[in-house]
């Protein structure tokens, strides 16, 4: 298995990632089939633990690349990946402010976009989770891209281990769309089906992010700390705070470094 996806063109290897990365949305969608409510603690504990798969791969799969490709006689190491980082969060700053959506913590009165107020909760819900699941589908691209375009610091297996990183932090993501449907009256079918569309825009991404960067090698440093700058706006605007406005704080807290400890082990063991 291993070696036939190695013979694979990067975009069927990023597509083939993302399509799993999709899967794992989809199962955290499928609780719904199970309870109409989950405990708002293990929810809080399982947002904290994906903050910190998502700190955790900004960092080792992303930053930490990035600042080895671009370094140079030309330009300091850390300028491209400064660069890319603010970008990145900039990015997401920019189409939290267009794009109509709201968190699955939040009420309908703190909506975000523009004319949110024209819309169900419902499409808001699935327009945030898709809307943060850009930069994730885009590092699982970018980093099958690096491989393709030969960068010694770029493997095979650490693109497969963010992959699965981002994975296990998707698992909650589909929880978080399908559940509060689902209390709100929604059929268990529809919640479902809601949870797990928000995950389809991660193999688009992630097919947007081989091409650019095998295409214009010179934007790989660029679009690995791009990725990594998008990633953490996410955790520090939505995740974090998601996670412990119930009053779980601690629990969240140490969900998010036992999150983050994980990734550390599949990054470095692995990649």
């Amino acid at each position: 298995m291993v070696d036939f996806f190695s013979t694979l063109s990067p975009v069927m290897q990023g597509l083939l990632a993302t399509i799993f990365t999709w899967g794992m949305t989809a199962l955290g969608a499928t609780l719904v089939f199970t309870t109409k409510t989950m405990n708002q603690k293990l929810m809080d504990g399982m947002l904290g633990f994906a903050g910190g798969v998502m700190i955790a791969a900004s960092f080792w799969s992303l930053l930490s690349p990035a600042i080895e490709m671009a370094d140079s006689d030309a330009l300091p190491a850390w300028l491209p990946a400064s660069i890319g980082f603010i970008l990145g969060g900039l990015f997401l700053w920019a189409v939290d402010k267009v794009i109509p959506h709201v968190h699955p913590t939040a009420k309908m009165d703190s909506a975000e976009g523009i004319r949110p107020d024209r819309r169900r909760r419902s499409t808001l819900l699935v327009l945030a989770i898709t809307l943060h699941n850009i930069p994730e589908g885009l590092a699982i691209g970018v980093a099958f891209g690096a491989v393709a375009a030969g960068f010694p610091s770029a493997s095979l297996a650490a693109a497969v281990t963010l992959a699965i990183g981002i994975g296990i932090q998707n698992f909650p993501e589909g929880t978080a769309v399908s559940m509060p449907l689902r209390r709100e009256g929604m059929s268990r079918m529809k919640s479902f089906m809601y949870g797990q569309f928000s995950g389809i825009v991660e193999p688009i991404a992630a097919v947007i992010g081989v091409l650019a960067v095998t295409l214009i090698e010179p934007l790989l440093p660029f679009a690995l700390s791009f990725a990594a700058g998008a990633m953490i706006f996410v955790v520090t605007e939505e995740v974090i705070p998601g996670s412990q406005e119930n009053g779980n704080k601690d629990l969240a807290s140490m969900c998010l470094m036992i999150g983050f400890t994980v990734m550390m082990i599949l990054d470095v063991a692995l990649g």
